[in-house]
This record gives structure tokens, C-alpha cells and sequence, in this order.
């Protein structure tokens, strides 16, 4: 015989809360005297953009708002909608305008997926007040809409729920059921971290464990750990490609190893990989890590990064990924240094904007007796020639940038030797008689 119970509607719209004061989470802007609970108890209503991450409420604050002001709620998908179902809402918006005085909320889910035009299609009708518009978005703002629409628009950022949050809506649905179910707290902390602040996240997971309880005589269905190692088996953490949340985790790895912290290295290293991150994302990333954050300070750490690039396209998941490890933990290591990053981007910087300079003869190439009778290669010092292989005072810049100096190697780790190398050959240079000399290198202490 089937126990399992009979659920008329998905535990998440069961619960959706019907009234402000039964909305879980978002204290800070929804707590007593913040802007956005005072607005919709004064019924001020105003355009408003919801940024955040899935699960968070967007949809139900939306409904919420539009209950609590009487409003009528036109529900636009920007995945599935088009101009011609905006335009239809607005029609829809302007005929209750004519008919009634009842306001109209046009609420647009997941409002960076419509393109310039469409977002221009309804803006008019925000600012004639035909519509007052709710945006929901999961993507950074600045990035996906409008000017227009951002100024004419207030952003709330939503936060992931806490867990005692989530487990506050554990307690709801157990007790909304019609079954008894038992269910112990450490059972319910475990579900309220497996689901990453997401209350959809949550209440999906909770209902296919209640499906899969065991009955008990005695004291209903019992939702133990076993159940719910099922249900998180083939589960996998937030993690939005491309998204947010994806530019953030590899921000922070990337500040981890140029901090030289190797705990958080391995941290975020670890759940991008768990999120389900390519691994050669952050191979590739890594050997800009190398160069941009520690250079010559450890040239080593370059080619142990494109060696566990490599490695990881022989081995495959998960043996090439300790590969991986391995490297950014050696450069979360290294010493570090950014002289080589600062001075490309400062002497590009001065190829682009300084006009384009010819070579020097002495350094142009005479393959041919044209060439010779030009001039070029004439008085060019082979260094293997001079002493220390050498060619004190020589000048390899077009003349009018001979004193530029851009490369200024830190006192860490090589760098310290080369440092030391690049001053003795300034002073070289410094003591040298030929015309020619350029570099004006002086030690720093």
C-alpha cells in the first residue's frame, strides 16, 4: 500500500505568505521603519527593481505588494514575453484606468533577459503612470537595463535567506501537511545549509524527502538522515555560470592567492568545483594569476600553472583537479609581485598615446647592401662582445624616449636578484662614456 501523501500544489506556492508580516527574511529592508515596508503599509507606491539571487522572495514580495495596495498584478516572464504581450498588459493596464481606479503593478521576472527594445516598449507607461513596474532580476542591474529604466527606478537587494530562516519554513510545511512527519533539528539545520539560503531550493528538497519518509506507528512519517542523503545526493550548490555569483567565487579565488592565503585558496577553489565550474576555467585563470600577481618574483609559478593545465587535459575530472590544487596552492604561496603586470600596462599605455617612432639605425638589420649603404647596423655593439656581455651606455629606445624605465622589480622573492642585477648595470651605464647611454636606473632603498 502507497503512504505517501497526497499533495495538492507544490509546497512552494502552498506557502506562499498572503500578507506582509508572514514574508520570511530581507530584515533589512523590510524590517520595522525600513523604506520598503513603510512604502507598501503607506501604499506609496513606486517603480522598484529587486535584485538578488533565486529563492530569495522577488516574486512573492511582488504579489505581496500588489495585495496589500488593492492593485491589479499583470506577471510578465521576460523569457517567455515579448513586446506584443507588453503591449497587451499595458492595453489590459490602460482599460481599468478608463473603467475603475484601480492601479496596475506590471511585475517583469527576470527583467535582464528583455533587450533594449523591449525594455523601451513599456517605459512610456511607467512614466505616464499607467503602470507602476517591479522588476526581478538576478543579474547585476548596472550591467543588463537601461539607463532610463535604472534612474527611474528604486533597487532593493535581496539577501540570501539565513538559516534560521530556512528553518522556519521547515516548521511551516511540516506543520501545513495533513501527515504527521518527525523530523530531528540536526536533520533540519543539515537541509537548511544544503539549500544555500534558497527558499524555493528548500521547500523542493523537503517535499520529496516528506514523499519519501518512512511511516512509523507510532509517531507519523519520519524524514531521518538517511532520506535526506537521497535527496541531496544529485543535488548541486548555487553556482550561476556567467552570472554573479560565478564572477564573485572567482574574484575571491583570485584575491585569495594574491593575498597568499592558501586555506581560502582552497576554499574557493573547491566550491566552484562543486558548483560545478569547468576546471579549465580556472586553469586558464590561473596563469594570469601568475603573471599579473607574483611575475618574476617566482617565474616558477607560470609553468607549474600551464603544467597543471595540461595535466588536468590528460587526466580528466577528478584526478587532473589535484592538479590544479596544487598549483594554486603554490602560488597562494609565492612570493608575490606586480611589477611585471604595472609595467606593460604602463608602457602599452605609452605606445598607444605617444606618436609611432622610427628605430634606431643602429639597431635595424642590413640584410642587403642597400641596407649597409643606409647606414643600418652601423656602430651596433654586439653584446657578447663586451664585458659581462654588456654594452655599457648602449641606448635601445628611439632617442627621444631613451630615459624612459618602466619595469621596477619588487624585493621579493627573484626579484630581489634581478633588482640587484638592473642596479649594477645602471651603474654601469652611469659610468660609461658613450653617447649613446640611456638607462638612468637609480637605487631605491
Amino acid at each position: 500500500m502507497d503512504n505517501t501523501p497526497a499533495l495538492q500544489q507544490p509546497l512552494a506556492s502552498a506557502l506562499r505568505p498572503s500578507v506582509l508580516n508572514e514574508f520570511v527574511g530581507q530584515e533589512h529592508i523590510l524590517g520595522p521603519g525600513k523604506p520598503l515596508r513603510v512604502a507598501i503599509e503607506s501604499q506609496q507606491l513606486h517603480s522598484m527593481l529587486f535584485w538578488g539571487p533565486p529563492g530569495v522572495g522577488k516574486t512573492t514580495l511582488a504579489h505581496l505588494i500588489a495585495n496589500s495596495s488593492s492593485a491589479a498584478l499583470e506577471h510578465l516572464s521576460a523569457v517567455l514575453s515579448g513586446v506584443k504581450d507588453i503591449r497587451a498588459a499595458v492595453e489590459r493596464a490602460q482599460h481599468r484606468q478608463q473603467i475603475s481606479t484601480q492601479a496596475t503593478i506590471l511585475f517583469v521576472d527576470e527583467v535582464h533577459r528583455f533587450n533594449k527594445a523591449q525594455q523601451d516598449a513599456f517605459l512610456p507607461f511607467v512614466e505616464d503612470g499607467t503602470v507602476t513596474f517591479i522588476g526581478a532580476t538576478t543579474e547585476n542591474p548596472s550591467f543588463e537595463l537601461n539607463n532610463a529604466l535604472l534612474s527611474r527606478s528604486r533597487l532593493y537587494v535581496l539577501k540570501p535567506l539565513l538559516a534560521s530562516d530556512l528553518e522556519l519554513l521547515i516548521q511551516r510545511a511540516l506543520s501545513h501537511s495533513t501527515q504527521a512527519f518527525r523530523m530531528e533539528q540536526s536533520t533540519r539545520q543539515r537541509l537548511a545549509e544544503s539549500a544555500d539560503g534558497d527558499a524555493r531550493r528548500l521547500l523542493n528538497l523537503l517535499e520529496l524527502a516528506m514523499q519519501l519518509a518512512e511511516s512509523s506507528s507510532t509517531d507519523g512519517r519520519h524524514i531521518c538522515e538517511a532520506t535526506l542523503d537521497t535527496v541531496l545526493q544529485d543535488s548541486w550548490r548555487k553556482f550561476d555560470k556567467g552570472g554573479d555569483v560565478f564572477y564573485e567565487q572567482i574574484s575571491a579565488l583570485h584575491k585569495s592567492v594574491r593575498g597568499s592565503s592558501p586555506d581560502a585558496t582552497l576554499y574557493w577553489f573547491s566550491r566552484m568545483i562543486d558548483g560545478g565550474c569547468d576546471p579549465l576555467y580556472i586553469a586558464r585563470r590561473m596563469l594570469r594569476m601568475a603573471s599579473e600577481d607574483i611575475g618574476n618574483a617566482d617565474p616558477r609559478a607560470l609553468g607549474l600553472a600551464l603544467d597543471a593545465w595540461q595535466t588536468y587535459e590528460r587526466l580528466g575530472s577528478p584526478e587532473g583537479e589535484l592538479a590544479i590544487a596544487q598549483a594554486l596552492l603554490y602560488m597562494a604561496c609565492a612570493p608575490k609581485s606586480n611589477a611585471v603586470y604595472t609595467a606593460y600596462k604602463a608602457c602599452a599605455s605609452d605606445v598607444q598615446q605617444q606618436r609611432t617612432y622610427e628605430v634606431p639605425e643602429h639597431l635595424r638589420n642590413a640584410p642587403t647592401r642597400l641596407h649597409k649603404r643606409l647606414g643600418y647596423g652601423e656602430e651596433y655593439r654586439y653584446a657578447h662582445d663586451e664585458p659581462e656581455a654588456f654594452a655599457a651606455g648602449e641606448n635601445y629606445f628611439p632617442e627621444a624616449l631613451k630615459h624612459s624605465q618602466y619595469y621596477q622589480p619588487s624585493d621579493r622573492g627573484l626579484e630581489q636578484k634581478i633588482k640587484a642585477k638592473l642596479e649594477h648595470l645602471a651603474e654601469l651605464n652611469r659610468s660609461s662614456t658613450v653617447k649613446r647611454y640611456s638607462n638612468n636606473r637609480q637605487q631605491k632603498i
